[in-house]
């Protein structure tokens, strides 16, 4: 599995997850001018760019390369928000914008790439382009 399809395997896991969490998928890889955004998504009072992260290791586990998560580094943050900029101005809302990430974890352990953990981190960047960690939901 090349890192295309790996990436793939993950966004697909993050699909499911929001959908059987309430979320209604708008559209996955998305294109904002030259800006990609994984998924966007709306529930009852949000509209959802999110950003997903896929890595092969055991959840709680310590990584030399850190959580997927953390892979949302500066630069990254700041094309989402003005992703999201674009896309609102495009098509306007009055559900409150919302910048998630999503964590897919992986067996590292099977070529099979069986999902362990998905963890939904809601509001994780903020216009600021801050990285917020309070996680809300987790796979069942």
């Amino acid at each position: 599995m090349n890192t295309r399809e790996f990436g793939k395997l993950g966004e697909d896991s993050a699909v499911r997850f929001l959908r059987n969490h309430g979320y209604r998928i708008i559209g996955q890889n998305v294109y904002v001018g030259h800006r990609e955004v994984d998924i966007i998504a709306e529930n009852e009072f949000f509209i959802v760019f999110a950003e997903v992260k896929t890595r092969r290791q055991i959840p709680e586990s310590n990584s030399p390369f850190g959580t997927p998560g953390e892979a949302v580094d500066g630069r990254k943050r700041s094309l989402l928000v003005s992703a999201a900029e674009e896309y609102l101005h495009s098509n306007p809302t009055e559900k409150s914008p919302r910048i998630d990430v999503i964590e897919v974890y992986v067996s590292p352990f099977s070529e099979e790439y069986k999902v362990l953990d998905i963890r939904h981190y809601e509001n994780a960047v903020k216009k600021t382009g801050k990285f917020s960690r309070t996680r809300k939901n987790t796979a069942e």
